[in-house]
C-alpha cells in the first residue's frame, strides 16, 4: 500500500483492552465492519497487576486471527499494540512469531523528552530484524505539555527526535482524556473538546507543530449512547477536520461509521483538487473560478490542500 495512503487510512482507531478475549471472534466475524483500525491496549485499560495476563491474551488474540485468516478470508484491520514501557516492544515482537505480519505497529503512550529516545531505539531495533516495516504512533498526552513556558520547546524537541525516524511514524496522535483529567474536565455529549480552551490549545499546538509533515489524528470521543451523542460526535469531527486532524480514536464500534463518513470528500472538493493538481503551469494565470463558479481556485495557494483532498478521497471515498 502507498505509504501516504496508509498514513491517511488509519481512520477510526478502535481501542480494546488487550485482555478482552472476544476481540478475535468479533474481527473474524466482521462484527466491527470493514473500515477501521484496531488498537489492543496494554496501558491505561489494564490494571498494573494483570499486565502479564493481558500480554498472554494479546498473543492468543493475534495467533487466533492469523490462523483463522490462513483458513478463510475476512477483513483484518490494521492492528496496533499500545504498550506501557519501551522494553515491552521488543519483548512482545519476539513473542508474536507467525502473527507478526498482522501487526502494523506500536502505539507509544505519553511520549516525552525523557522517554522518546528509548522508544525510538526500540523501534529501530525491531525494524532492523523485521521483514516488513513496523510503524510507531506516539501519543501526545504527557502532562509536561501543559506548562506554557515549556510546551513549545517540548513539542519542537520531540519533533526533532521523531523526524530522525519519520519513515517509521505512521500517525501523530493526541490524548484528549489524559489532558482533560489533569484539569478535572469532562465534556458532555453536546459539547466539543474545542470548547475546553486549555485542552484545545494544546491539541492545536500539536497540529501546528506536526501537521505540515505528519498525519495527526483527532482525540477520543467517549459517548456512544444516550442523548445527543451522534450529533455531538459529528460536530466534533467537523472541528477535528477543520483544525487539521485526520481520523479519530474511537472506543465503541458504533462510532466507526461516523468517522469514516466525516472524512469522505465532497464531489466539489475532489473536482477542484484534480483541477488544481492538473493545472497548466505554462498558463499566464494561476487563478480561476472553479467548475461550479462559486469559489476561487489558485494553484499556489491551494496546492497542498488539493494533495490532501486526493489522499482523503483514496482513503475514505467521495460523497
Amino acid at each position: 500500500m502507498d505509504t501516504l495512503l496508509l498514513r491517511y487510512g488509519v481512520g477510526p482507531l478502535l481501542y480494546c483492552p488487550a485482555a478482552n478475549t472476544t476481540v478475535a471472534n468479533s474481527v473474524i466475524n466482521e462484527k466491527f465492519g470493514k473500515n477501521f483500525s484496531l488498537a489492543l491496549c496494554l496501558e491505561d485499560t489494564i490494571d498494573d497487576f494483570h499486565v502479564q495476563e493481558a500480554e498472554n491474551t494479546l498473543i492468543n488474540t493475534l495467533t487466533t486471527l492469523s490462523n483463522a485468516f490462513n483458513d478463510h478470508t475476512f477483513y483484518i484491520p490494521k492492528v496496533f499494540i499500545r504498550v506501557r514501557t519501551p522494553e515491552q516492544i521488543s519483548d512482545l515482537f519476539n513473542r508474536f512469531q507467525n502473527s507478526k505480519s498482522i501487526v502494523k505497529g506500536f502505539i507509544i503512550p505519553k511520549i516525552s523528552m525523557e522517554n522518546a529516545d528509548d522508544y525510538i531505539n526500540q523501534m529501530k531495533e525491531i525494524n532492523a530484524h523485521s521483514e516488513q516495516t513496523v510503524y510507531m504512533m506516539p501519543i501526545f498526552e504527557n502532562l509536561s505539555m501543559i506548562h506554557l513556558q515549556n510546551r513549545y520547546s517540548i513539542l519542537y524537541g520531540l519533533k526533532e527526535k521523531l523526524d530522525a525516524i519519520s519513515d517509521l511514524i505512521l500517525n501523530i496522535r493526541v490524548g484528549g482524556n489524559d489532558l482533560c483529567h489533569a484539569f478535572g474536565f469532562r465534556r458532555k455529549s453536546n459539547e466539543s473538546i474545542y470548547d475546553i480552551k486549555p485542552v484545545a490549545n494544546i491539541l492545536t499546538d500539536v497540529s501546528t507543530v506536526f501537521g505540515m509533515d505528519y498525519v495527526v489524528s483527532g482525540p477520543v470521543w467517549e459517548y456512544y449512547n444516550g442523548y445527543h451523542w451522534k450529533n455531538g460526535l459529528e460536530q466534533e469531527l467537523q472541528k477535528d477536520r477543520l483544525n487539521g486532524f485526520v481520523g479519530k480514536t474511537v472506543i465503541h464500534p458504533k462510532q466507526i461509521s461516523f468517522v469514516n463518513k466525516a472524512y469522505m470528500v465532497s464531489k466539489q472538493d475532489y473536482e477542484d483538487a484534480v483541477a488544481i493538481l492538473n493545472w497548466n503551469k505554462d498558463s499566464a494565470l494561476l487563478v480561476s473560478g472553479n467548475t461550479t463558479m462559486d469559489r476561487m481556485n489558485e494553484y499556489k495557494t491551494h496546492h497542498n490542500w488539493a494533495k490532501k483532498i486526493i489522499a482523503l478521497s483514496q482513503a475514505y471515498g467521495i460523497l
